[in-house]
């Protein structure tokens, strides 16, 4: 396991039909996205999440956690946190859950500006939405707000 400062992660935002991923390196604080997961009611291909930790070989996962405008768990936020809980007691990795409030809006902000037609069962946002939860993570390790507060 690589030294905080040092580690490789692999952020989620997870979705009852696609679990947007990312891959991002710790020191050098940048993030980008990979395949999205497909998921059936929210449970991913657990054979395909596994190739995706045996070739990235994370030290770190990260997954949002989409929590109300006043910090109450939602369902979606049950659901998220139980799929964190699955990733660390099958793979061993340390799991942490992050707010991820904004981050699925700012995505399609991003996609629309990149000339994204608004069509997101087609074209989805959740890499780009995970890239985001990522680099809030890092944001938040060096202490400055990730900027999605606002939105």
């Amino acid at each position: 396991m690589a030294e905080v400062g040092q580690r490789l992660i692999l952020a989620f935002d997870y979705g009852t039909r696609r679990i947007g991923v990312a891959v991002g390196n710790e020191l050098l604080k940048s993030a980008r996205e990979l395949s999205p997961l497909t998921a059936r009611d929210g449970i991913p291909d657990w054979n395909k999440v596994e190739q995706l930790l045996k070739e990235w070989q994370p030290d770190l996962l990260v997954v949002g956690l989409p929590l109300n405008m006043d910090d109450s768990e939602s369902d979606m936020s049950k659901r998220a946190r139980k799929f964190g809980n699955r990733l660390h007691g099958r793979y061993g990795k340390p799991c942490v859950m992050v707010d991820e409030r904004g981050s699925t809006r700012e995505a399609k902000l991003i996609a629309r500006e990149a000339g994204h037609r608004g069509n997101y069962r087609e074209e989805s946002v959740d890499g780009i939405a995970a890239v985001l939860i990522l680099e809030g993570w890092f944001a938040h390790q060096e202490g400055l707000p990730d900027g999605r507060s606002a939105l």
